[in-house]
């Protein structure tokens, strides 16, 4: 079966984040407060498999040894 995977890579709580500071920054310019901005990565990857707890094996696999960094990033599995 094919199944579409979204995949979504965020850094860790306390890790620096230089590009949503400089978002962060540039909205307050536009006159808007922000508490928090956080940036992600997400990835939308079609592929086969024989089940939907397959397909989430497979993406696991492909975010610890290619996408994330078990260091810094956290991930999320979409499998729709």
């Amino acid at each position: 079966m094919k199944f579409e995977i979204i995949i979504t890579i965020t850094l860790k709580e306390g890790m620096l984040n230089p590009e949503a500071e400089a978002i962060r920054h540039a909205i307050a310019h536009l006159g808007y407060a922000t508490d928090r901005l956080v940036t992600a990565d997400q990835f939308r990857i079609t592929l086969d498999a024989a089940d939907k707890t397959k397909a989430e094996e497979i993406a696991g696999s492909i975010c610890e040894r290619l996408l994330a960094n078990p260091v810094i990033h956290t991930y999320e599995i979409e499998v729709i």
